[in-house]
């Protein structure tokens, strides 16, 4: 039998990202919740993580997606939850398969219209469905403007069966709280609400709205309004500039672990790695780690990007030196003498925040997460 040692591995605590769902329910406790579990539940699993969120005390109004492949496969996974596709269809034999398969869809643009009210009319698809119409609030990126979303709702309405829900997204709800990012989601909560208050006066049925993203959850308890869409909170990260998700009350769900292959002492002088990027300014020692941007650990994680190495005696944390490579980073270990080859090193997760990598790498905990590649192996644990 051929052995195979760990070289990279994630462990994945399903009790954190439960603890995390329980915080989105704290902070919204009359809103309906859908998990957002698209890019493979941000790089998490998505079975895994719809298992393990559908097995709780907590209720959930349906799952989040934002691809038709990713709606398909979740569906067959989830046989009776509702799932929202959330960038909606493009041809009328998505929409067709969406209806078929009681796939929720946003309508964000003028040329899905006749293809849903054609279908909508077709004796094939009666029955109850839910649609989700986008209004643009602001960020200008899906959605319909204001009377194109408010006559959209009322024609939806007439077609029997037919539940609907006005939504929009935030475009500045994880920015600094400065003025001017304030106005800007103010400004928005407030078009919604007029487009609202109007639909409500015109159909004369309630309305229901769904604005708030993790960043809505925990900043803005204005916009949690009748459903949430809790997403890299969910895993534990931030999605608040300045805030890491251990600020915030959050568990980590993704620890990323690799281990130490060599070491070795090195004179003042001395570069390290590809395009010499470190040079030693005193005698030091280092470490080389078999995890590199082949695994998913950002290329642009700088010298000095923080590490925690596992030693007989605890955990030490320390720095990053030298250019990450596709199956290798270095690390600085003068002062840790008794590290040793084969101690685990961590990357992110349990004892490093995520947020803080990413802030070194010049990016969000989201891509460090949806870029972990098939070379690292993946656990799950209560």
């Amino acid at each position: 039998m051929t052995v195979i040692s760990r070289r990279a591995w994630a462990t994945l605590s399903l009790s954190a990202l439960k603890k995390n769902l329980a915080l989105v329910r704290s902070y919204s406790p009359n809103s309906g919740i859908y998990p957002v579990i698209k890019s493979n539940a941000y790089g998490h699993g998505m079975a895994e993580v719809a298992a393990a969120l559908n097995n709780t005390h907590i209720a959930l109004s349906g799952f989040a997606v934002a691809t038709m492949s990713e709606a398909v496969r979740l569906r067959e996974l989830e046989a009776d939850l509702p799932i929202l596709l959330l960038n909606g269809f493009m041809t009328k034999e998505e929409l067709r398969e969406c209806l078929a398969r009681r796939i929720e869809v946003v309508v964000h643009a003028d040329y899905q219209l006749p293809l849903l009210y054609q279908a909508l009319a077709d004796p094939a698809f009666v029955g109850a469905r839910k649609l989700w119409v986008k209004y643009n609030t602001g960020m200008n990126r899906l959605g319909l403007g204001q009377q194109q979303a408010i006559d959209a709702y009322l024609k939806l309405q007439t077609y029997p069966g037919t539940q609907l829900v006005l939504m929009s997204h935030l475009a500045c709800a994880d920015a600094p709280s400065t003025p001017k990012f304030s106005k800007f989601t103010e400004d928005q909560r407030e078009r919604l609400s007029q487009a609202k208050n109007e639909l409500l006066t015109r159909s004369q049925h309630a309305v229901e709205t769904s604005m708030a993203a993790s960043a809505g959850i925990l900043q803005w308890p204005e916009t949690h309004l009748d459903y949430v869409r809790p997403g890299v909170m969910l895993y534990g990260s931030s999605p608040v500039a300045g805030q890491t998700g251990e600020q915030l009350g959050l568990q980590p769900v993704m620890t990323l672990r690799s281990r130490i292959i060599e070491i070795r002492d090195l004179k003042v002088g001395d570069a390290i790695g590809y395009g010499a990027t470190y040079v030693c300014e005193r005698d030091m020692r280092m470490a080389t780690v078999s995890i590199g941007y082949g695994d998913g650990y950002p290329r642009s994680a700088g010298n000095g990007t923080p590490v925690i190495v596992h030693t007989v005696s605890g955990e030490v944390r320390t720095r990053l030196i030298g250019r990450v490579s596709m199956d290798m980073i270095t690390l600085d270990l003068t002062g840790i003498h008794d590290a040793q080859v084969g101690d685990e090193v961590t990357l992110w997760g349990e004892g490093l925040c995520a947020d803080e990598v990413a802030c070194s790498a010049t990016t969000i905990s989201y891509e460090l997460f949806c870029k972990v590649t098939s070379r690292v192996s993946f656990s799950y644990i209560e």
